[in-house]
């Protein structure tokens, strides 16, 4: 793994996955958590559920909702 990533291990759907991410997406995607009142592990695995894709990688939806909910977009 790059050294500028950070690894944080979640349990979603029953099983242990580790994500990948830059510190600024995890910043940005525990802010997110924080304004819904939600922890980082509940928004990650509604992430993860609401995947249209799940063959497409969990960074990749988390990178994506914290680009949308920066821009403005509701996400």
């Amino acid at each position: 793994m790059t050294r500028h990533l950070r690894k944080r291990s979640f349990r979603l759907a029953g099983h242990r996955t580790s994500v990948a991410l830059e510190p600024d997406f995890w910043g940005a995607l525990e802010a997110i958590a924080a304004r819904e009142g939600t922890s980082l592990a509940a928004l990650v695995a509604r992430v993860d559920a609401g995947r249209a894709d799940p063959t497409l990688p969990l960074a990749s939806a988390l990178r994506v909702l914290a680009l949308r909910r920066a821009g403005g977009g509701a996400g």
